[in-house]
């Protein structure tokens, strides 16, 4: 060996240790979640608890940024174009998934461009009704869509949205004809649904629980094939449409090229999170399921949503330029 070619390896393998440390110390500063969707909201909810308790675990703040619009694409190129050192990551639902199908242009290359680091959890929709829909239980709403074909209005929190693809399927499967009314966001179309201008929504659980609670909206069933802990006696809709399957979720991305070894520290400190009995606690209060898998995990499940949602979405015809 030369003397020459024995120095680029020293000066190579010094160059590798360099880099091993630095993400060995791995975070050294504020780490910022994007969050691709407007505060207050379910997603934003969920983010800003992972935030807290992740910085906790990881001994660096960790804070929330939301950078809505475009239905979560402006966030998540945000994110994607970002420098891939770990410290701008995306916490983004199944949306993202949805996005690859709906949309001509994203803005970003969903599986080219980020990493998937980590589902947080899985979140069912509930199908409810207002108190004067005569339907009382989840096998009488499917008849009276049957025969009042046309006349039973759905809305939803906008064209390609989880409900409206949760209602395009129950239509297709109950062989009814519901009316899509979409709204700029849920909180319009569960306020029109209390009033009597629509009859249904399909609805992320952990936004409706008060009206469900407190009895304003009635809960026919949940999107998911197995009941939801938190509604232990509203029926899934698996049961009266077997088949019938949405599944909602919330996840955390970094974006392509973050080293392997902080993709690992930042999977490892989310799965452990999600282990804490207090977190666990919130999450199933607000109806949700915390997960907590591994990067290839997320990576192989991402695929089969890609493909579940592109084919609601073609279902629903739903399209957004």
């Amino acid at each position: 060996m030369t003397k020459t070619l024995f120095s680029k390896l020293l000066l190579s393998a010094a160059i590798g240790l360099a880099g091993f440390a630095a993400h060995a110390q791995w975070p050294e500063r504020t780490i910022t979640l994007v969050v691709p969707l407007a505060a207050g909201g379910s997603t934003d909810t969920t983010a800003r608890l992972v935030a807290e308790k992740l910085g906790t675990e990881l001994g660096q703040s960790v804070i929330v940024d939301n950078r809505a619009g475009a239905g979560g694409n402006i966030g998540g190129a945000y994110v994607a174009k970002a420098t891939p050192d770990g410290y701008t990551l995306l916490m983004s639902t199944s949306t993202i998934a949805t996005n690859v199908s709906l949309y001509k242009n994203m803005g970003f290359d969903l599986q080219k461009d980020l990493i998937p680091v980590s589902q947080v959890a899985l979140i069912p929709n509930v199908l409810m009704v207002n108190n004067a829909v005569p339907a009382r239980n989840l096998q009488e709403f499917v008849d009276y869509v049957r025969q009042k074909k046309g006349t039973v209005n759905f809305g939803s929190a906008g064209n390609g949205t989880s409900q409206h693809l949760s209602g395009a399927l129950f239509n297709s499967m109950a062989q009814g004809d519901m009316v899509h009314v979409p709204y700029k966001g849920g909180a319009p179309a569960n306020a029109d649904l209390l009033g009597g201008q629509i009859q249904a929504v399909f609805s992320p659980l952990v936004e409706v629980l008060p009206y469900i609670d407190s009895g304003k909206l009635r809960a026919l069933g949940v999107t998911t094939k197995a009941r939801s802990p938190r509604l232990p006696d509203v029926p899934a809709i698996h049961e009266a449409l077997p088949g019938f399957d949405v599944v909602l979720w919330n996840g955390v991305f970094a974006p392509a090229g973050t080293p392997a070894a902080v993709v690992t520290r930042l999977n490892t400190a989310i799965a452990k999170i999600l282990q804490d009995p207090g977190m666990r606690k919130v999450l199933a209060d607000q109806g949700s399921t915390p997960v907590g898998n591994t990067p290839a995990e997320f990576k192989a499940n991402l695929a089969v949503e890609i493909d579940k949602w592109g084919k609601l979405v073609k279902l629903s015809g739903a399209r957004v330029d």
